[in-house]
């Protein structure tokens, strides 16, 4: 699983051949969640309140980067 980015002790990764939608996993020690692509919910699993903003602040500047990695692991 490629790991994307690393933040603290919380990290952004997809999984190759995934299933749709189109997402990619928030992972922490003590959580995880999937989050959509489309508009960056989360879809299932849960994080913690102030990991899952910085998360967000971050997909929303990368946005780009991430529907690419989505297509050359999944397309």
């Amino acid at each position: 699983m490629p790991t994307i980015y690393r933040f603290g002790n919380a990290k952004i990764a997809m999984y190759p051949n995934d299933h749709n939608p189109p997402h990619f996993h928030l992972l922490t020690p003590d959580y995880a969640a999937m989050i959509a692509l489309a508009d960056l919910t989360i879809l299932a699993g849960e994080a913690h309140r102030e990991t899952y903003q910085l998360c967000r602040e971050w997909a929303v500047a990368h946005i780009d980067e991430l529907w690419a990695k989505w297509e050359e692991l999944n397309g």
